[in-house]
């Protein structure tokens, strides 16, 4: 007698795939080991983003801002170029390798600068930029760029790391790239799933701002009011996606605020307030501060974030862990993924594997005087 299936044997795919690790001694790894963890989840994305992003690849340039260009057309190529040449000093400049790749077609322009902002007193007083740092004019112009030239986009602007990110499976996008040639002390790395914004080059993931990128599962569903709270600040969000939000916000709160990585994570996913008030006081005091001050910049709806930056490497999730981050060990090396598998694809025997508890960041930094 023929019985239905008591159960349903498929995978829970819960849209996006994610990986990354850090050697916090600063050892550097090629870019195909990377590649072969992001890979074992293909089909956790439908073919509509794929991306990496790489901390070490630029020794001989480290004290340099790395900036990322991506081109639509000749048009924006022109005016941006033309716009570096009066802002910037730029030491060397080229086209980011890259190779035909048959699951790609009609690829944007890629182009790296190597550069550092001008420092006469004109430019700084007829810009508008006095008392600024170099961190902020590269914000300043970053949010121009994206937001002024049609066709043009900062893919990322930090100091010894770059992003490469585009529409196909990471595994297409690696080959466009030729990733394989790299090598760095932290990766990161995203198979896209969309589902309420767009796929295309621009959106693809990480996001990033400065030397922070962003590689997110999940959906931001305070978006609007993050947007807000962040423009208040001066930070334009033109990339039609959620997730560019999160890269701001840690660039606000921890760079501009001057908030440590564990309390930047904290008010992005701060614990819910029942849950505060049964805390000691103290701990109940600092909690109740961060919820009141950031309450616009708390991150509602189910994801799971890995940032990177040139200090070191930071898993989250949401509040209730609705999205799967695991985490793993082996001698100096730290690694987090979506699935176990991908970290033992790349590290067969960890030490320890272990699932975060919800809104509680696992923070893995370079040991000092790496960078």
């Amino acid at each position: 007698m023929n019985r239905k299936p008591t159960h349903n044997f498929q995978k829970d795919i819960s849209n996006c795939g994610l990986t990354g690790f850090i050697s916090t001694s600063g050892k550097s790894v090629e870019g195909s080991v990377i590649i072969k963890s992001i890979s074992l989840m293909h089909d956790r994305g439908n073919g509509l983003g794929g991306g990496f992003a790489a901390y070490g690849i630029y020794p001989e340039y480290r004290e340099l801002f790395a900036f990322h260009l991506m081109y639509e057309n000749d048009m924006a190529l022109q005016l941006t170029e033309e716009y570096l040449e009066t802002q910037f000093k730029i030491e060397h400049e080229e086209d980011i390798p890259t190779r035909r790749v048959s699951a790609i077609a009609n690829p944007p322009v890629f182009k790296r600068y190597f550069a550092q902002p001008l420092e006469t007193a004109e430019y700084r007083e007829a810009i508008d930029f006095q008392n600024m740092t170099d961190e902020d004019v590269i914000v300043r112009h970053v949010m121009r760029i994206n937001n002024e030239i049609e066709g043009a986009f900062v893919v990322s602007s930090g100091k010894n790391m770059g992003a490469f990110k585009g529409v196909g499976y990471p595994e297409e996008i690696a080959d466009f790239f030729r990733l394989e040639e790299y090598s760095g002390y932290i990766w990161t790395a995203h198979n896209r799933f969309p589902t309420n914004t767009p796929g295309w080059w621009g959106g693809a993931h990480p996001f990033t701002l400065l030397d922070w990128s962003i590689v997110h599962n999940g959906e931001i569903s305070s978006y609007g009011i993050n947007k807000r709270y962040l423009e208040m600040y001066g930070y334009l969000c033109t990339m039609l996606t959620d997730t560019e939000v999160v890269a701001y916000m840690l660039d606000l709160l921890i760079r501009k605020h001057g908030l440590t990585p564990e309390l930047a994570s904290l008010a992005l996913a701060s614990p819910f307030w029942e849950l505060i008030d049964a805390l000691p006081e103290d701990e109940r005091q600092l909690l109740t501060a961060l919820r009141q001050t950031y309450g616009s910049g708390l991150l509602n709806g189910p994801f799971a974030i890995l940032f990177a930056s040139n200090e070191g490497l930071i898993g989250l999730n949401d509040r209730v862990k609705l999205r799967p981050l695991i985490c793993a060990t082996k001698d100096d090396f730290v690694y987090m993924a979506s699935e176990e598998a991908a970290i033992r694809e790349i590290c067969p025997q960890p030490d320890r594997v272990w699932a975060p508890r919800g809104g509680e960041p696992v923070i893995a930094k370079l040991q000092p005087g790496v960078v």
